[in-house]
């Protein structure tokens, strides 16, 4: 679905007659640029390592959005205590302990209702395992996106419409445009303003 509907054309400066495949690929092309299947609420998985000493990791996509009827973001969160890297045994004692009850590697369900989490950095907060180790790999599937479009998204959208149709190189006459050549184009069409726009949903572990 484009990003910008025919009701809102004239209000960000477009023709009213534009096509439906000038907006289609526009938004294709937002989703390319903020490196994510797109700005609606998906739904991701990542395996996720925790750093020595800290309990906190962040999620790649944002912002954490459950989707109706859902009441949270998160559909399953699994975390385990891996065996550390070398130079990360925090606890020696207490990791011997886990090793002698084949705890290591054993990934333990756990109620999202127990993990801190910050919607709009994407930060989730672990509590220690039962024998009072911190855990050290996670597993979390949840739901991230735009649950209402803002007006940024928007004129993003219509702003790289407007490159295309200044661009020489494609035919702004044509019924329906070449993806490959709007992906060819695709760093004259999304300028600095239009990389401003979007700078606050593109994917933070991916650049």
């Amino acid at each position: 679905m484009g990003y910008l509907q025919p009701t809102d054309y004239e209000s960000f400066g477009l023709a009213s007659d534009t096509t439906d495949d000038w907006i289609t690929v526009a938004s294709a092309l937002i989703d390319s640029h903020c490196r994510r299947l797109s700005l609606n609420p998906t739904q991701y998985m990542e395996r996720l390592r925790l750093t020595a000493g800290s309990q906190t990791v962040r999620l790649t996509y944002l912002p954490l959005t459950p989707i109706a009827p859902a009441t949270s973001p998160f559909i399953n969160i699994q975390a385990r205590y891996a065996r550390p890297r070398r130079g990360q045994m925090i606890y020696p004692m207490q990791e011997e302990i886990a090793w002698a009850f084949a705890l290591p590697g054993a990934w333990t369900q756990m109620d999202p209702s127990t993990v801190d989490f910050v919607p709009y950095t994407g930060e989730l907060i672990f509590p220690m395992n039962v024998l009072g180790l911190p855990y050290n790999e996670v597993q979390v599937t949840y739901t991230a996106g735009l649950s209402i479009i803002p007006d940024a998204v928007m004129a993003a959208c219509a702003l790289i419409v407007k490159n295309a149709q200044a661009t020489p190189g494609l035919n702004v006459k044509s019924s329906k445009i070449d993806t490959m050549q709007m992906q060819y184009f695709s760093d004259t069409l999304i300028d600095s303003t239009v990389q401003t726009l979007l700078k606050p949903w593109v994917a933070n572990r991916l650049g």
